[in-house]
This record gives C-alpha cells, sequence and structure tokens, in this order.
C-alpha cells in the first residue's frame, strides 16, 4: 500500500478566514483528538502579528502543546524572517513560507514582491537551518489568482527553481483559489518536479469548485505523498477573493482509505472532531463526510463485497 500524509491544516488555514474566535481549550482539544485519530502532522498555526490576525494569536502555546503529543510533527507557517525566527523559538518540528507566483497576490498578502520574497526565503532558510527546523516553501496561486488570472506555468517553474537555489528543502503547489484541474495538477507537477525533484512532495487544495478530490487523485498518480486538508473544509485565504473551501480532511481520508492507501487515520475518529468544532465554532458550517451517509466500511470489506 501506498503511504500517504494527511497534513491537518485546519488549526491555520481553516480558522485564519473565519470571523469566529476559537478558544485556546478547543484548538487544545481539536488536536489532540486528531491526534488520537491517527493524524501525523498537523499545522496549528502561523506566526503572524496578532493586529492582522487575532486568531493566531495563541500559536505559540499551542506549539508548545502540541510538542508534548507523541508521534506529532507539529508545523506552522511564517510570513518572513521575523515570524520563522519566533516559530523556531516556540519550538516548531517544521516551518513553511508562502511564496505566492501571482506577485499581485504576494504585496496583498505578505507586502513583498517577488525579489523581496526570495531573499526573505534566503534569510528564513537560513534561519530554519541553524535552529535545525525542516523548511518548505509553499508555491502559492501556482494553479491560477483571482486578482491577475492565469499565472504562466514557466514562471511557476523559474520561482520554483529560485526558491531551491535559495535553501527550500521542501515544496508544495498551492491551489489557493481553487482554479486547478487534474489536467493541470499533473502537468505541473510533472514541470516542477523535473527542475526541484523529489522536494516536491505536496498539494495544497482548495475545493472551491468541486475539484479538491479528483485533483487529489491527479496528485497521487503524479507520485505526491503529502495532501493538505481541513476538518470540515474550514477556511481558505483571506487575500484572495473567492477562494474559500479547503480540502475537507473526512472526505479526503474516506477517499484514500477506499483506495488502499495507508494514511494511518481512522476515519470514524476523525469524524467524531467534528463535535469539537461544531461546539466552538456554531456559526461556521462544516462539509463533508458523516456517518449519516451510510455506513463505513474499510477497504477489505470493500473488496470482499
Amino acid at each position: 500500500m501506498t503511504a500517504i500524509l494527511v497534513s491537518e491544516v485546519g488549526p491555520r488555514d481553516g480558522l485564519q478566514s473565519i470571523k469566529s474566535m476559537m478558544p485556546l481549550d478547543a484548538k487544545k482539544a481539536w488536536i489532540v483528538a486528531e491526534a488520537a485519530a491517527g493524524v501525523r502532522e498537523i499545522e496549528v498555526g502561523s506566526f503572524v502579528p496578532p493586529a492582522l490576525l487575532p486568531q493566531m494569536a495563541d500559536t505559540p502555546e499551542l506549539v508548545a502543546f502540541a510538542r508534548t503529543i507523541p508521534g506529532l510533527n507539529v508545523v506552522a507557517l511564517v510570513p518572513n524572517a521575523k515570524g520563522a525566527a519566533r516559530a523556531v523559538a516556540a519550538g516548531v518540528h517544521g516551518l513553511s513560507i508562502p511564496f505566492s507566483m501571482s506577485e499581485t497576490h504576494s504585496l496583498r498578502n505578505v507586502r513583498k514582491d517577488h525579489p523581496a520574497m526570495l531573499a526573505e526565503i534566503a534569510e528564513v532558510a537560513r534561519i530554519a537551518r541553524e535552529g535545525g527546523v525542516h523548511f518548505a516553501v509553499g508555491l502559492a496561486t501556482a494553479f491560477g489568482c483571482t486578482i491577475e488570472g492565469a499565472v504562466p506555468e514557466d514562471k511557476v517553474v523559474r520561482l520554483a527553481v529560485a526558491a531551491a537555489e535559495a535553501g527550500a528543502q521542501e515544496f508544495s503547489l498551492s491551489d489557493t483559489t481553487g482554479y486547478a484541474d487534474p489536467a493541470q495538477v499533473r502537468r505541473l507537477v510533472r514541470r516542477v518536479r523535473a527542475e526541484v525533484g523529489d522536494r516536491l512532495t505536496t498539494l495544497h487544495l482548495h475545493n472551491t469548485r468541486g475539484l479538491g478530490l479528483a485533483n487529489a487523485c491527479a496528485g497521487l498518480d503524479e507520485g505526491i505523498t503529502t495532501l493538505d486538508a481541513s476538518l470540515g473544509g474550514l477556511g481558505g485565504c483571506p487575500y484572495a477573493p473567492g477562494a474559500s473551501g479547503n480540502l475537507v480532511t473526512e472526505d479526503l481520508v474516506l477517499m484514500l482509505n477506499a483506495m488502499g492507501c495507508q494514511t494511518g487515520i481512522d476515519l470514524e475518529k476523525l469524524i467524531a472532531v467534528r463535535t469539537i468544532l461544531a461546539e466552538a465554532l456554531p456559526d461556521e458550517p462544516l462539509y463533508g463526510f458523516t456517518p449519516d451517509a451510510g455506513p463505513m466500511l474499510d477497504y477489505a470489506e470493500r473488496i470482499a463485497r
């Protein structure tokens, strides 16, 4: 069976664009419950100024707490070198920085053009290296931008190479705006991997137009081994208009387990975690599979029938 890492990004990408404030104790309960369900990696928050994203103000406390959970890879997003220094000091196992392929989105998201971002990536790489922390670069808006429109694939490849030269250890391709289709996913994964090799491991997909799972399958066909998702489909990018709907963790795990992929995640336990979100965020809709859709069968049972 193929081993696939499902990285839960809900505590960061799921919460950053909603108005409701999730209490710290509820966030801790969420992280504990997902880890108990078999989730091995959780992006617990981001190291951004609290004035910009108040929901992320407790990220240092969450990192310290999550580090006490055996076997859990604790990661966080940083917008710049200052955030990276805070993340390393807090004790993250890994950090990532968003590098938007759309320069307009980059200016809105982190207030830096491409040359400035490449300089920032080099500095973050140094901080991560000296702190013994894994460093990934998320190639945001790689499949299109709601502000600029189409993003040329040649541009994505060129900027990925530049980020690799600046010190990125790992890459994800991010469908920030939900524009991607399976053919585009296959094509771009091949083109970027041809230049940066096995450092491209991850897809960060949104389900804005209902193609999230189809795009995930396309990525799997091309050797992607990590897929980001958010419990209940919470989240999206607050700086990309219309970019709603992360890939739903429950739906992704249901599909992967049914396909015979090795996720290590117990779907029934994962679905039970939704109760924590429903109670802490009663005004936020949750999407995805629920037991009401019918009985859950594991892969062996499906084949036997």
